[in-house]
């Protein structure tokens, strides 16, 4: 997907993310763990997520499958999908597998969403994900698969995503729960 064009509802721009705005990126993904995650993990665990695995993964920019969202022009989220053996994890997380995906029995993974603080419930990530959905089904992809965070299951959830056991991660040697999800496409 290139850029989508304002929406007249929402006003909500999708465009590819780009190399040069990893760092405000980065900045505001752990802007939305440290927010948005209160209640779900304690600090320590947020802050070993932000540390280990949370984050952009430049791959997902240089395969042209990032994309960010703006409203009132500036940067309210970020989200992709990939085509690769990797579920999350951002450049920081070593357990990462760059080998591609087969869409005819592989699930395209949903990768690395995050809102910025005071942006939620505004559209942002539900149009990151039909963004995400649109490019993994046009890719040949029938199914999804994601690791959510405990903050965002009740979203994957409402969008059709069934979860299966939870894992916990270990995150510089603390245990962090994460919940697999996985979902499928309906093909036109």
């Amino acid at each position: 997907m290139t850029d989508a064009g304002p929406d007249i509802v929402t006003g909500i721009v999708i465009r590819l993310a780009a190399a040069d705005e990893m760092a405000s990126l980065e900045r505001l993904i752990a802007g939305s763990a440290r927010a948005l995650s209160k209640g779900f993990y304690d600090e320590r665990q947020v802050e070993a997520a932000i540390a280990h695995v949370f984050g952009v993964d430049s791959q997902l920019i240089a395969d042209g499958t990032y994309f960010v969202a703006e409203a009132e022009g500036r940067t309210a989220g970020c989200g992709g999908w990939s085509r690769r053996r990797t579920l999350f994890g951002g450049d920081r997380f070593a357990a990462r597998d760059a080998a591609l995906l087969d869409p005819a029995v592989d699930a395209a993974r949903i990768r690395a969403f995050f809102t910025a603080p005071g942006q939620q419930r505004r559209g942002i990530a539900t149009r990151l994900l039909q963004a995400c959905e649109e490019a993994a089904a046009r890719a040949g992809f029938a199914r999804v698969a994601l690791m959510a965070t405990l903050p965002g299951v009740p979203f994957y959830a409402a969008h059709g995503y069934r979860p299966d056991a939870p894992i916990e991660q270990s995150c510089g040697g603390v245990a962090v729960p994460f919940i697999p999800m996985a979902k499928e496409l309906l093909q036109k």
